[in-house]
């Protein structure tokens, strides 16, 4: 049961990526089965709804996307909502999201952007029947400091996402299948 990290900034300095990383540490020390990509690294097309499928940089993410039980998007907040590149990989792979398990760890400037990722969530949630986990991480710029992060409440959030995730994909991978 694979539980996959994507981490959605461009930035090499991402404080989403920090965020990411705590996940993917937490995910680790619980034995559970992670991995964390990378967008940034990937050098994904932007998606034209047509040629871009047979792209086989889109098709290797469709394959891991599709592999995994739950992603945990890690995503910066700009002008209100998640960052542009959160969503390309979700409109390139389309189907590999379908009852994901779906988790949000999101970095922003301030703290009046809280529910930036709603409108990810729903389009989740009514186009793949995503499980939204209802336990996002919002980390505002006061949370980091020296490159790292520095508020111990948010690391004890990450922790609890973590875990929620993995007991959600358990629960879900010992029910029957309703087909």
């Amino acid at each position: 049961m694979k539980t996959l990290i994507i981490c959605c900034s461009l930035n090499p300095e991402s404080r989403s990526s920090i965020l990411a990383q705590h996940a993917l540490a937490h995910l680790q020390s619980a034995g559970a089965d992670a991995e964390r990509i990378d967008l940034a690294d990937l050098d994904l097309p932007l998606c034209d709804g047509a040629a871009v499928y047979d792209n086989k940089r889109v098709q290797r993410l469709e394959a891991t996307i599709t592999r995994a039980r739950a992603v945990l998007l890690a995503a910066p907040v700009y002008n209100y909502s998640v960052n542009a590149a959160a969503k390309n990989p979700i409109e390139l792979t389309g189907r590999a999201w379908d009852e994901k398990i779906v988790g949000f760890l999101c970095a922003a400037g301030g703290h009046g952007s809280y529910m930036s990722v709603m409108g990810l969530a729903n389009s989740l949630m009514l186009d793949f029947r995503c499980l939204i986990i209802p336990r996002f991480i919002y980390a505002a710029g006061d949370a980091f400091d020296d490159g790292g992060l520095a508020d111990e409440n948010i690391k004890g959030r990450i922790k609890d996402l973590c875990h929620e995730t993995l007991r959600l994909a358990a629960a879900l991978n010992a029910a029957p299948a309703n087909r």
